[in-house]
């Protein structure tokens, strides 16, 4: 009965990681392709692609790895663990990103092109991912349990589990309530003056079509952003919430429970591409364009075919200019016999 749950869960992790890497590959794609979607905005959406890129690329194949299946020195087994983590953080400081972008846009529709630049944009999706690998790499300076761990253990191998090697103390306090539920509560506070300011301006007598136009897209988008924001949200907070548990009540969480919520953090990253998809035209059109290409869907008509049709084409002109000289000439004898008369 084991053998089958392990089984079940690689499986299904298989199947997530490939969801996550082809969805987001599509995503990163249509952002740096397209030109209707080069600006500030997607490109924040990009950066959170490539995060859930990597959670199916890295994360979860690691996840795996780290799941009691392999035997290695401890310090390995830590960076692996801690390279799990990095991708998490980049996803968390990425939806902020786009918070925060979504505020200014709406605050300042004006100024917003001058304030947020490509060149800033980039400067603070690079800070997004320093910064993740900082909190991610944390345990390898010292907080982890390698003190406690090597007094139990003779050997100089381990059997590499996460939580063997990263203490729930980094887990739960600097994770959860440091790194996760502050940044959560900043974009709920944002998303609610954007749909506040948005609802205030829409009701507003005298706003211009274009204007009022303007605001309805805004809204659109900034719905589908917070539909990816609550989606994330509701994945993690299962595993965050038995981990709290687990260290403040010493509780003892079945590991199904356990592993159910790491699928549950995991199928986030493959979701969102799909909400993309589902609710910005402009990627959505995209993703068309993309599907049109990989299937060819659109084909071109044979090259016999072609050359037939330009044949005719030439023909047809060649026999019309033909015509046309022969009208012209009757008509210039007609002139001529009418002045002669």
């Amino acid at each position: 009965m084991a053998d089958v749950q392990e089984l079940l869960y690689t499986l299904i992790e298989v199947l997530i990681a490939v969801g996550c890497c082809l969805g987001n590959m599509f995503v990163i794609w249509a952002v740096w392709k397209h030109r209707a979607l080069r600006k500030p905005t997607y490109y924040f959406v990009m950066s959170l692609a490539v995060a859930d890129f990597l959670v199916g690329a890295v994360t979860v194949p690691l996840a795996v790895l780290v799941d009691g299946r392999v035997h290695t020195s401890f310090h390995n087994c830590l960076f692996i663990s801690c390279v799990v983590i990095v991708p998490i953080q980049a996803s968390v400081l990425s939806l902020l990103a786009i918070a925060i972008d979504r505020y200014l846009c709406v605050r300042i529709p004006l100024r917003f092109k001058r304030v947020v630049t490509l060149r800033r944009v980039w400067i603070v999706v690079g800070v997004c991912w320093l910064s993740a690998g900082v909190l991610g790499f944390i345990p390898l300076f010292g907080w982890n349990n390698h003190e406690s761990l090597m007094k139990s253990v003779n050997s100089t191998t381990i059997t590499c589990a996460f939580i063997t090697v990263v203490p729930m103390s980094y887990l739960v306090n600097m994770i959860f309530f440091s790194c996760f539920l502050p940044p959560l509560a900043i974009m709920a506070v944002l998303y609610f003056c954007v749909f506040t300011s948005i609802r205030r301006k829409l009701r507003g007598r005298g706003v211009a079509p274009e204007s009022n136009l303007y605001y309805h897209k805004e809204r659109r988008l900034a719905g589908c952003l917070t539909l990816v924001l609550v989606l994330f949200i509701i994945s993690w907070l299962p595993l965050h919430i038995m981990n709290t548990v687990t260290f403040y009540l010493h509780a003892r969480i079945p590991h199904s429970l356990v592993r159910l919520g790491i699928l549950l953090t995991h199928v986030s990253s493959a979701i969102n591409p799909v909400v993309y998809a589902f609710k910005i035209p402009k990627i959505h059109s995209a993703y068309r364009s993309l599907w049109k290409r990989v299937f060819h869907c659109f084909k071109e008509p044979p090259k016999d075919q072609k050359s037939q049709s330009v044949d005719m084409s030439n023909y047809t002109n060649s026999t019309s200019r033909k015509d046309q000289t022969k009208m012209t000439l009757h008509t210039t004898s007609l002139q001529a016999r009418n002045e002669r008369n």
